[in-house]
């Protein structure tokens, strides 16, 4: 495309907005899932049945391992044979645009694995194109790095991300404040970008958004905050909270800010801190999915998210497994709005 979205009335909307249907991928990366592989198929699997009660989804799927996935997904999940090199579809599917008359199109970011986390992400890096030209949708190339997780709008001109991320020296080494947020406002039709310092300790792709802060609604948001001061996230929260509290929306409205707290720290293995939050969940039409990590404050993260979306059935599915690898319910899944 010669032009960018905003010149062509494109603009990202938000996640509580109708569904066309859910993107997925199905776990891959046999290097990083290891023993855990198994366990990663059964998540994925029970997330895209839960969510195809509501609205369809399609699950993409390497050729090789349509067998199991069909065994697995039944008859409601749709599959469609892609290649790829992992299953975190949030960060290698499209993000979805529209124009508010009906019209959809696609936006995909220089896909890079995470700065380099893995040597093998080609196939993920062209992904995004290949569907939206699979569905012959207008695909806008953003001439930046980054991961739909990295970002989050309000759908009324505000989007939130991280320093950490955006400015990760193996993303962006050339691109300065000012060329990043232009670029936002050209892809997304963004008027007010919120910087946050961090995400979450020991993110292991460098502190996405999606992880600490989301919007919910216009002018509220939702953050994740440490219990404990113990928590080795506990002053990066603190400060994101206390930043928020003072920031202002593209519309100048202040934010109702409304905390979810984090589940007990917990450390992987290797000696990592593994990067769970409760606001790693998907807003389905019909119902929001909220990860559950066997952690004493499943119940009350689920309560509070389930009383933030009235009408939404609230379903908690254990995610503890895929958490291992840093993600759960939201990094695994991508809405394509409904237009009329």
């Amino acid at each position: 495309m010669n032009t960018t979205p905003a010149e062509d009335g494109f603009f990202m909307p938000p996640d509580w907005g109708p569904h066309q249907r859910c993107w997925m991928a199905w776990p891959c990366r046999l290097g990083a899932w290891g023993e855990d592989m198994d366990h990663a198929c059964l998540a994925t699997a029970a997330l895209a049945r839960a969510i195809a009660k509501y609205e369809p989804v399609t699950m993409l799927v390497p050729p090789d391992l349509i067998p199991i996935a069909r065994l697995q997904l039944g008859s409601l999940v749709t599959i469609w044979e892609a290649e790829l090199n992992d299953s975190w579809s949030r960060d290698i599917a499209p993000s979805f645009l529209i124009d508010g008359e009906g019209g959809i199109a696609g936006a995909v970011f220089d896909f890079n694995a995470w700065g380099h986390k893995y040597r093998d992400y080609q196939n993920d890096a062209k992904i995004g194109a290949w569907m939206l030209s699979e569905l012959e949708l207008p695909c806008y190339r953003i001439p930046m790095t980054l991961e739909g997780g990295a970002i989050n709008v309000d759908g009324s001109g505000t989007v939130i991300t991280t320093e950490s991320v955006a400015f990760n020296s193996d993303r962006n080494p050339t691109l300065d404040r000012r060329q990043i947020e232009e670029r936002l406002a050209m892809y997304f039709g963004i008027r007010k970008v919120i910087w946050l310092a961090d995400g979450l300790a020991g993110d292991r792709a460098d502190g996405q958004v999606n992880k600490v802060a989301r919007f919910i609604a216009p002018g509220r948001l939702m953050c994740a905050v440490a219990a404990h001061r113990s928590d080795p996230s506990h002053g990066i929260l603190s400060a994101n909270l206390a930043q928020l509290a003072e920031e202002r929306d593209a519309l100048g409205r202040p934010l109702e800010l409304l905390e979810i707290p984090l589940p007990d720290p917990l450390q992987a293995e290797d000696g990592r801190l593994l990067t769970r939050s409760y606001l790693d969940f998907y807003l389905g039409t019909g119902a929001v999915y909220v990860p559950a990590f066997d952690d004493p404050a499943d119940e009350t993260a689920a309560r509070l998210i389930g009383d933030a979306f009235k009408g939404r059935e609230v379903v908690q599915l254990d995610m503890a497994d895929i958490a291992r690898r840093g993600g759960a319910i939201h990094c695994m899944t991508q809405q394509q709005p409904k237009v009329k």
